[in-house]
């Protein structure tokens, strides 16, 4: 679900065709659809209707202020994972009760930072968190509310780099210790064992291993009740792929519908922490093609965003589709190529042998489903500045990042 489009030949963001954006921020940009992030919040709210239960938007996905006060006024909570999310999270109003705090590498000062805001919960990865938890909650005069992230070594069957839940994964407790994991925190003067957690993965189109999960997660519930452990939270985590390609990825409908029995008799709030699925497809990285070479056998369209901007397919080898931004009124010739960035890497590419519309230098192009992990994972590789991001609401466009300058750039330097 997106509202981008042709009209005409020409391709729009919502009602604004995207060369008139081109022509007032220049390229390369990241363009958000404001009604499209709404309406993926919103469908999911709605099919959790009859759960008790708080969306956190997971920040990772997509920290820009805009996009988290876009959600945020929606009504959704936030899934953090470092002391800069928090701060994001608070800045743009979320409530600091519809906050979890996950991560496998939370530092004092971040645990002090989270305390302080009144955070509804930490999900505490290991042993020597949960003694840094209650030992800072005791100088602090408080209790740390928090979920065990538990693993359940489930496969989730998508990227092993995006793979979080199996046994060799870095994240979370085994469950076959949990138990008595449990058993250490409930007994901690400064800790208040409130919800258990679990986050499989990333990216993920098919339904069992969210299930899977869940029944493991729902007998270890089960068994703490037994021994005096009430929970109150149940964190499924996210991981809902999105289509690039050619996935069919669950609806939300689906979604709830298999997790809903597992969990209707709990008396649990449930938390979910959707990122990639509410913004990956409302957004799309806006490029201009610098050059088309011809090398030997192989044809190049060089364009002027690079893996620095994108590097999903540099590290994952992801696929983005790539369209022209203005249609030929006649049928073009495709071509195949590659399409690339002018980075001295040669892992700086969009796509590898790609048939492709045969495009000419100037042309404008849009990559697609670019709204997640695409600016968040941003850097300034080969010194390049950070681009511009635009969010469009209706007719209505606004830069919410203008482009770095190379002073902006170098400001935090001495020489």
């Amino acid at each position: 679900m997106n509202l981008f489009g042709y009209r005409e030949g020409t391709f729009w963001c919502e009602s604004v065709p995207i060369p008139q954006i081109a022509e007032k921020v220049g390229t390369p940009f990241y363009l958000y659809s404001k009604n499209t992030l709404l309406r993926h919040y919103q469908r999911l709210d709605e099919s959790l209707a009859g759960i008790d239960h708080i969306i956190c938007y997971a920040l990772k996905a997509n920290p820009s202020l805009s996009v988290c006060k876009v959600l945020a006024d929606a009504g959704s909570g936030a899934e953090i994972v470092s002391g800069g999310e928090l701060y994001r999270a608070l800045r743009v109003g979320v409530s600091p009760g519809k906050i979890v705090y996950n991560g496998n590498g939370k530092t004092a000062p971040e645990i002090r930072y989270a305390l302080e805001s009144g955070i509804l919960m930490f999900n505490v990865d290991s042993e020597s968190e949960l003694h840094l938890l209650n030992q800072i909650a005791n100088e602090l005069g408080c209790t740390a509310h928090v979920g065990l992230r538990v693993n359940p070594d489930i496969d989730p069957r998508t990227h092993p780099y995006i793979s979080t839940g199996l046994r060799e994964n870095k994240f979370g407790i085994p469950i076959e210790e949990a138990l008595e994991f449990y058993r250490k925190a409930n007994a901690m003067p400064n800790v208040k064992v409130v919800g258990i957690h679990k986050h499989i993965g990333s990216q993920i189109v098919d339904l069992s291993p969210f299930v899977e999960s869940l029944q493991r997660i729902m007998l270890l519930v089960k068994e703490l009740s037994r021994i005096g452990v009430h929970l109150r939270c149940i964190d499924m985590g996210g991981g809902i792929g999105i289509t690039y390609n050619e996935e069919t990825p669950p609806s939300f409908e689906d979604y709830v519908s298999a997790i809903k029995p597992l969990i209707k008799d709990s008396g649990c709030m449930l938390i979910v922490e959707p990122g990639r699925v509410i913004v990956g497809n409302a957004g799309v990285l806006i490029t201009r093609v610098v050059h088309v070479k011809a090398s030997g056998n192989k044809n190049f369209v060089v364009v002027d965003a690079a893996m620095n901007d994108l590097i999903r397919p540099s590290i994952y080898g992801a696929y983005h589709n790539i369209v022209p931004v203005e249609q030929s009124a006649n049928c073009r010739a495709t071509i195949v190529a590659d399409v690339v960035g002018g980075i001295c890497e040669s892992a700086d590419f969009f796509a590898r042998g790609r048939e492709v519309p045969e495009l000419k230098a100037g042309e404008l192009v849009a990559i697609m489903s670019a709204g997640a992990y695409g600016a968040a994972m941003a850097s300034n590789y080969n010194s390049r500045p950070l681009i511009a991001e635009v969010m469009v609401d209706g007719s209505q466009t606004m830069i919410i990042r203008r482009r770095q300058t190379y002073e902006e750039m170098v400001s935090l330097e001495s020489f």
